[in-house]
């Protein structure tokens, strides 16, 4: 028994060592400064994939290319490196890699995610990890998230009540004037759970956690891009950067005027 009781330990020991498995970090160097980033375990497709481009050199030497302020800044193409002043960017070498929202990982201030394509050309909303971008965000009031939720949610509520309500609005209404109690709770009952299946399933609906509010009210972010975008790490060290990056006066085409050229380094413990 005593030799059962060891073992049982044994392995939970071990799925409690792997589940705090620890996370990677990396540099990001600047001419501008540097940020450190640390690179979710849950995302494993793309952490392993951002790794080893790392290891390659893949990002040295490019540019952040795309500065949009209260937005984010996205770099890492490889057709940046030593591009001429006023070159159109973004055009490298696509490296593919499969989604992983992770309803804990979103776009708050410093949130390291992956661009892709959009949804008419990438339906299942795949990820090019050859580049990546930092968010930079805005803080939003109470209000002002309030009213982005609402403005998003409402409509769908709309479609899902004119699909399952509005049908079955004149037989309810029969029933109350026949004043049928329990035919009008037994059709209404049925509706109800209809309306809540519905909105349980529905896409692009916004359910935003305690924690999510209070970053997008407290350090801000970009709540637009949540569910959309994989996030698979985040900025621990080197905000004043983001700022620096972010204000820098841009062209037409979003590239900063003055080249944010970086090298990407990860921490060995």
């Amino acid at each position: 028994m005593k030799r059962k009781l060891t073992l049982a330990l044994a392995l939970c020991l071990s799925c409690g060592a792997f589940a705090q498995e620890q996370e990677i970090k990396a540099v990001i160097e600047t001419n501008l400064g540097n940020m450190t980033v640390k690179l979710y375990n849950d995302t494993p497709l793309h952490r392993d994939a951002f790794v080893r481009l790392v290891k390659e050199g893949h990002y040295d030497g490019t540019l952040f290319y795309r500065v949009i302020k209260e937005f984010m800044l996205q770099g890492g193409s490889d057709d940046s490196r030593n591009a001429r002043p006023g070159q159109v960017l973004g055009y490298g070498k696509d490296i593919d890699v499969q989604p992983e929202f992770r309803p804990n990982h979103y776009h708050k201030k410093g949130a390291l995610a992956a661009p892709r394509q959009p949804d008419n050309m990438n339906a299942d909303k795949v990820s090019d990890i050859a580049q990546f971008y930092i968010v930079h965000g805005k803080k939003y009031t109470e209000a002002e998230l309030d009213n982005y939720i609402k403005s998003v949610n409402v409509p769908i509520k709309r479609e899902i009540q004119k699909k399952y309500y509005h049908p079955k609005k004149p037989l309810l209404d029969s029933l109350r004037a026949a004043h049928a109690v329990e035919e009008f709770r037994e059709v209404a009952s049925v509706i109800k759970k209809q309306l809540a299946d519905a909105w349980e399933a529905a896409d692009g609906k916004i359910e935003m956690s305690d924690a999510q509010r209070a970053d997008y009210l407290s350090v801000g972010g970009c709540p637009h891009l949540d569910g959309e975008y994989t996030v698979f790490g985040e900025v621990i060290e080197g905000f004043d950067v983001i700022d620096k990056i972010a204000t820098l006066p841009t062209d037409k085409h979003d590239r900063p005027l003055t080249d944010v050229k970086m090298t990407v380094r990860i921490l060995e413990e």
